[in-house]
């Protein structure tokens, strides 16, 4: 069993792209649409830079014993709804297939929800594919609840 004492939650750097697409391909939907590929393709790169840039966007991994083993990306947004408060959205959670059900993704949104806290935000908001029938029921236990029906225009 692994301790979460042993991990590391900090902002990716370049370097890290490999890894974190490396995870998004080993979901089933993910490896229907990410490509990877040594260099990573400029357009990964393109929005990397692009998050690193905007203050209200962290790109963050999970590291244990030096290799990533985690991702999430957190976006904090001001809205004047809930009386001008902010809310934290949290998107890409993924965890290495080898160290799911082990506590990580716990970990990792417990840190992301903290982040959320020190931000002031009063909403955490996230979506998951309606296909991804565990992902749901992980984020119920956490104290998420499907309140909103999501809805996406592909481009």
């Amino acid at each position: 069993m692994i301790e979460v004492n042993d991990f590391i939650l900090k902002p990716a750097e370049e370097k890290d792209l490999s890894e974190i697409i490396g995870l998004f391909i080993e979901d089933e939907l993910g490896a229907t649409r990410e490509h990877f590929s040594d260099p990573v393709l400029s357009s990964y790169l393109e929005a990397f830079q692009a998050i690193r840039k905007d203050k209200n966007q962290l790109l963050l991994v999970v590291e244990y014993k030096g290799r990533v083993i985690g991702t999430l990306h957190l976006t904090f947004m001001p809205s004047l709804s809930f009386k001008g408060s902010w809310r934290l959205n949290i998107e890409n959670i993924h965890v290495d297939k080898r160290f799911q059900n082990q506590g990580v993704g716990t970990w990792m949104l417990q840190k992301a929800i903290n982040l959320g806290r020190e931000r002031r935000c009063k909403i955490v908001q996230l979506t998951t594919n309606k296909k991804r029938f565990r992902a749901k029921g992980f984020y119920e236990k956490l104290g998420f609840e499907a309140t909103h029906e999501g809805m996406k225009l592909y481009l």
